[in-house]
């Protein structure tokens, strides 16, 4: 009439579990049930993450003489483990005489804690003890022998035989007297204890019983006038074998007539007839409980989950705090109401821990102790870019993409946008150094466009100059596609547009110098180099060229063209929007051309930089070409080394640099004679030569 021992021990594991407490002490009996406790047990605290601190065994033949130092031979939890024990939750598996010895246990340990200096002193013992079905607290006359404190077990969870009150019971309780003595011998003997008298039929020494005492007026737990779970399994037994009988006699005629007569005799029923009829057998018996058997004839029920609250008297009361089911789903067969526990009053946090060291912090995490066991650990701080923010957490975990741990590592917060915008400091400075350039090379158009008719313009190639300003402007102007967050529009035209308006303007100045040199070798008598000499050319060169450039952007934009990305890894605590190049090899292939260009420009250029004064453009393309090759070879380096605006600035910064360069090196001069030297500014003065 017992539900199964393996219920039992599920239980009892997410009991440990719901309330956390991963380091628990065990108490068995010594004897062959203890044994077969600890190999089943074991194995499944293991496997659940709990460790067992001890192991002690209870003697099973205790002498209780009413000394406590008579008992100290039979006492072994005095032992060193027990008594530096930190596990708070101690499970008892055995029988009632378990408690008796845990009792006088703690009572002998006390007794040694009076006897040492103040100072030497452990706390009171609070635990919180952990009780089997087959446990009992029968202390009462214990207590009167050796004064044992029942409060000790204040706050004690016991799993009991699922149990329901039986109408009528506390009737037939006190109808009990002991002149039923003829029927049930042990009466006798339980009334004469219960109630320390002597029957009239009784040669003891002691006060004469009246057999009208009550029943209910013993302490609790003495008698119990409620029907408790072990009276309710006796209960369910007896209308189990008065349910198989009734089978039997049901199946078979028991009763024949006697020859000549009317009277009936009853069949005799041996016991192992009524095996096969116990198995299996259900019925619902009067307290409204279904009582089912298995096909191994066993009770196919749940247990209660009571908790035991003692009272000053040294009374107590057991309180139905949960259930332990087995029909419920696997891991739900346990319900605990928290709320309607009472913990041992020693506690000063509930419900109470019970682990070998505290539980990490948030933001650390588990780190094994060599030679301990694994529920023993050290907490050491989450690894950079990890958290916990739990307490007692294994191992820190990464937050995710989009976000990022904080300083203190015990939780995630979201990472900050990080894109060059227009109100960074950074954007304003370029914005306004983008207006500022422009509206420089604006003015320099005008200028030469108002002054097209005077010798300075007409001889440096009016129309390479008008698209070489041109183009400056653009790639002044293309770098504000380059702040803001990254759009599908902006990712595709800023580096194409900047690659093929730059080419123009190199191309410009390629054919500024060519035609320079061309310019200069036409002079010489009977020159062959006199028909090249002419604006067709320097079309060619500047159509061509920027051809390429315009070939090369193309297949970009149709093989890999760039497109809007985030990078969430680069920075800890910010997200990059950026442009994602699509081919990085097509985008150097962009620069690699420009500076093609450049380095031909700065070549044809430097070659030509001794030509005759009226032909010194040469030498002013050159320092042009020198800066613009500086700013771009520093560009590499620089932009592989940043991230985010900070790359995105590199790249503007580069661009204005060298547009800035060619604008100043190249027109500076021309400007300064058109503007503030008008007088020189006349063919006399270009046809001059060098004395």
């Amino acid at each position: 009439m017992v539900p199964s021992e393996d219920l039992q021990y599920k239980g009892i594991i997410q009991l440990l579990l719901h309330f956390g407490w991963k380091w628990v002490g065990l108490i068995t009996p010594d004897n062959e049930a203890g044994e077969r406790f600890i190999q089943n047990i074991e194995p499944i605290l293991f496997k659940n993450g709990i460790c067992s601190e001890f192991t002690e065994k209870s003697e099973n033949n205790m002498r209780f003489t009413g000394s406590v130092f008579d008992m100290l031979g039979d006492i072994r939890i005095l032992s060193p483990a027990f008594m530096a024990s930190r596990a708070n939750a101690i499970v008892i598996y055995g029988e009632s005489t378990s408690i008796l010895w845990l009792s006088c246990a703690i009572e002998v340990r006390n007794t040694i804690q009076l006897i040492l200096p103040p100072s030497k002193r452990k706390q009171p013992e609070r635990r919180v003890w952990i009780t089997t079905a087959q446990t009992d607290f029968i202390l009462y006359y214990f207590e009167k022998m050796v004064k044992v404190n029942i409060r000790m077990f204040h706050g004690a969870i016991s799993f009991a035989i699922h149990s329901k009150e039986i109408q009528d019971f506390s009737d037939f309780l006190r109808s009990v007297k002991p002149s039923w003595a003829d029927a049930d011998g042990f009466i006798s003997d339980f009334w004469e204890q219960a109630f320390s008298c002597s029957l009239l039929n009784s040669t003891a020494s002691a006060n004469t019983c009246t057999g009208e005492e009550l029943l209910e007026s013993l302490p609790a737990p003495f008698f119990e006038m409620s029907m408790t779970s072990h009276s309710y399994s006796i209960y369910n037994a007896v209308y189990a074998l008065a349910q198989a009988l009734h089978i039997r006699c049901s199946s078979e005629a028991i009763r024949k007539r006697i020859k000549g007569g009317d009277r009936l005799s009853s069949q005799n029923v041996e016991p192992w007839q009524l095996h096969s009829l116990l198995q299996r057998i259900s019925f619902n018996n009067s307290a409204g409980d279904e009582i089912t058997l298995n096909e191994h004839g066993k009770l196919a029920a749940g247990f209660d989950i009571t908790n035991l609250v003692t009272f000053p008297n040294n009374s107590y009361i057991r309180v139905k705090v949960g259930r332990l089911d087995p029909q419920a789903p696997p891991g739900k067969e346990l319900t605990i109401n928290g709320d309607r526990i009472q913990w041992h009053r020693a506690f000063t946090q509930v419900p109470p821990l019970s682990l070998c060291n505290a539980n990490c912090l948030p933001g650390y995490e588990k780190k094994k102790k060599e030679g301990k066991k694994f529920c023993c650990y050290d907490c050491d701080p989450c690894p950079h870019g990890m958290f916990s923010n739990e307490k007692g957490l294994e191992t820190c975990a990464r937050c995710p993409p989009e976000q990022y741990p904080n300083e203190e590592q015990n939780q995630c917060i979201p990472k900050k946008p990080h894109v060059l915008g227009f109100g960074e400091t950074l954007a304003i400075v370029s914005t306004f150094s983008v207006l500022l350039f422009s509206l420089i090379t604006a003015m320099v158009l005008g200028i030469f466009i108002k002054h097209r008719d005077t010798a300075i313009v007409k001889a440096n190639n009016r129309s390479l100059t008008y698209i070489l300003l041109v183009s400056l402007l653009l790639c002044f102007l293309c770098t504000l596609m380059f702040i803001g967050t990254p759009k599908e529009a902006t990712c595709l035209l800023r580096q194409t547009s900047f690659g093929i308006v730059f080419s123009v303007a190199l191309s410009s100045i390629l054919a500024k110098t060519i035609s320079v040199v061309l310019a200069f070798m036409a002079t010489k008598p009977d020159s062959t180099i006199r028909k090249w000499v002419g604006k067709k050319l320097a079309y060619s060169i500047v159509l061509s060229c920027s051809l390429i450039q315009v070939g090369i952007c193309a297949l970009w934009l149709a093989t890999s063209a760039p497109f809007p990305d985030v990078d969430m890894h680069s920075m800890t605590e910010e997200i990059i929007f950026l442009c994602n190049e699509g081919s990085v090899l097509m985008f150097y292939t962009v620069l690699g051309y420009m500076g093609f260009l450049a380095i031909i420009s700065f070549t044809v250029a430097f070659l030509a930089r001794k030509l005759p004064d009226s032909f010194n453009e040469a030498k002013f393309i050159t320092f042009s070409m020198l800066v613009f090759c500086s700013v771009w070879f520093s560009f590499i380096p620089t932009y592989l080394s940043t991230r985010g605006k900070y790359m995105v600035a590199v790249e503007i910064f580069s661009i204005l640099a060298s547009s800035a360069g060619l604008l100043g090196c190249i027109f500076s001069p021309k400007c300064y004679i058109i503007v503030v030297r008008p007088e020189l500014n006349n063919k006399e003065q270009l046809i001059r030569r060098k004395t």
